[in-house]
């Protein structure tokens, strides 16, 4: 827990709303939490100094890009080495399809999430892309129905508030 952050009632506050609406107004933030606008600013920039605060996504719908199928991609890598690790991450990350990338335990040591326009593209994805690859063992594919959002993330034993 080294890395963790002191962080008081109103930073958590703060860090809840935000989650919900990355683009609330300082003015906004401040009525919420009751605090002044500029104590809402210097504690939010504060949290973004501190890695708190990572950055702002903008989320898209991938159905409306064209990419109405999502999946999940269990990879196994033969042999798990190091040197064989760096460039298939770079090349993964670097594929439009791929939406998240982690590196697990276990059987399995890279869980992709990908979106792709249709059944055929998911299956040229995996064979052109994943099992092409001399150091990929094995794919796993698991089809996403549906993805909810969960949060906001909180320390360890903070309450959940609406």
């Amino acid at each position: 827990m080294a890395d963790s952050v002191a962080l008081d009632p109103v930073d958590l506050h703060i860090l809840r709303l935000l989650q919900n609406d990355a683009r609330s107004t300082y003015r906004e933030l401040a009525a919420e939490v009751g605090v002044a606008a500029s104590t809402c600013l210097d504690r939010v920039t504060r949290l973004r100094r501190s890695g708190v605060i990572l950055g702002d996504q903008l989320r898209l719908d991938p159905a409306k890009l064209g990419r109405g199928l999502q999946a999940l991609l269990l990879v196994q890598v033969r042999p798990h080495r190091r040197e064989l690790i760096g460039p298939f991450v770079d090349r993964v990350r670097a594929l439009p399809e791929s939406r998240a990338l982690f590196h697990l335990t276990g059987p399995d040591d890279y869980l992709v999430q990908v979106a792709v326009a249709d059944a055929a593209d998911l299956q040229r994805l995996v064979l052109d892309e994943f099992t092409s690859r001399r150091e990929v063992a094995r794919v796993d594919t698991r089809l996403i129905f549906q993805q909810w959002d969960c949060g906001p993330l909180l320390p360890p034993g903070e309450p959940v508030r609406p």
